[in-house]
C-alpha cells in the first residue's frame, strides 16, 4: 500500500492518480528543481514558525498549546494532503507553520533541558540529508526493489511500535527500552535513525520519478511535502537520541 516510498505521504499511485485532474494541454509539468524550490520555501516557513514558538519559550510564555496545536493541526493536515494532492499548494505552507510551532516548543524544551543539543541535532540532520543526496546522486545509493521494501517493512514495524507504545501509554504500560537511556534503548533509537534517513532515498527516488513521469505542477509541493516529513522525522529521531545520550553524563 505504501509503494515506491516508505514515507506512506509519497507513493507510486499518487503521481499516476494525479494524471486524472485537468487537461494536460493546459498544465505544466513537475521538474525537480521546482521541487527542490518549494522544499526550501516549505523550511523556511517551518523554521521561522519554529523560531517563534522557540523565542516565546525563552520569554517565559506557555507554548505548551502551541506545541500540542501544532501537532494536532499538523496532522489534520497531513491526512488531507496525502489523501487530496491537488490541495498540497495550498495546505503546505500552513503545515509548515503549524509543524513549526510543534518543533520549536519541542526543541526548546530539549535546549533547556541540554545546551546546545539543538544545534546538534539540526546539523547532524544536514550532514545526514547531504550524505545521502550525494550517495543517490552518484548512485552509490540505488532504490532498488529489495531496498525499498526493507525499508519500508522497518518503517511500517517503527510505526506500529509507536503506536502500540502510544496506547499502551494511556493504560500506564511502558514498551521497555524504547524510551530509557539504556545501551539497548540507545541502540533502538541508532536503528529508528538509520532507517528515517533511508527513508530519504525513497523519497529522491520517488521525487525524480513523478519529474519523469510528467506529472502535474502541483505536485512539485506534494513531493515538497513528503520530503519534508521524512526530514522532520530524521531530527525528532536524532535529538531524541542525543538527549538519550547526554542523560547518562
Amino acid at each position: 500500500m505504501i509503494g515506491r516510498s516508505g514515507n506512506p505521504t509519497l507513493k507510486d499511485s499518487t503521481f499516476e492518480d494525479s494524471r486524472g485532474y485537468g487537461d494536460d494541454r493546459y498544465q505544466t509539468r513537475m521538474t525537480i528543481n521546482g521541487t527542490v524550490n518549494k522544499a526550501f520555501i516549505t523550511l523556511v516557513i517551518l523554521l521561522g514558525s519554529a523560531f517563534a514558538s522557540w523565542m516565546m519559550f525563552f520569554n517565559g510564555q506557555e507554548v505548551l498549546p502551541l506545541a500540542y496545536g501544532g501537532a494536532i493541526v499538523g496532522f489534520i493536515l497531513a491526512l488531507i494532503i496525502s489523501f487530496k494532492p491537488v490541495a498540497a499548494p495550498y495546505l503546505v505552507p500552513i503545515y509548515a507553520v503549524a509543524e513549526g510551532m510543534f518543533l520549536g516548543a519541542l526543541s526548546a524544551t530539549y535546549e533547556y533541558l541540554y545546551n546546545g543539543i539543538t544545534l546538534q541535532a539540526a546539523l547532524l540532520t544536514m550532514a545526514v540529508f547531504i550524505a545521502l543526496l550525494m550517495a543517490y546522486k552518484t548512485r552509490l545509493i540505488k532504490a532498488t526493489e529489495n531496498f525499498k521494501l526493507g525499508v519500508v517493512a522497518a518503517t511500517g514495524g517503527i510505526m506500529i511500535m509507536y503506536l502500540l507504545s502510544f496506547v499502551l501509554g494511556f493504560f500506564g504500560i511502558t514498551v521497555p527500552y524504547l524510551h530509557d537511556n539504556s545501551l539497548i534503548g540507545i541502540g533502538i533509537s541508532v536503528v529508528i535513525v538509520i532507517v528515517a534517513a533511508l527513508n530519504l532515498v525513497l523519497d529522491f527516488d520517488f521525487i525524480e520519478s513523478g519529474a519523469d513521469n510528467g506529472a502535474p505542477k502541483y505536485m512539485e509541493w506534494y513531493g515538497a511535502f513528503g520530503l519534508m516529513v521524512t526530514l522532520v522525522w530524521l531530527y525528532l529521531e536524532i535529538i531524541r537520541l542525543l538527549g538519550k545520550l547526554r542523560s547518562r553524563d
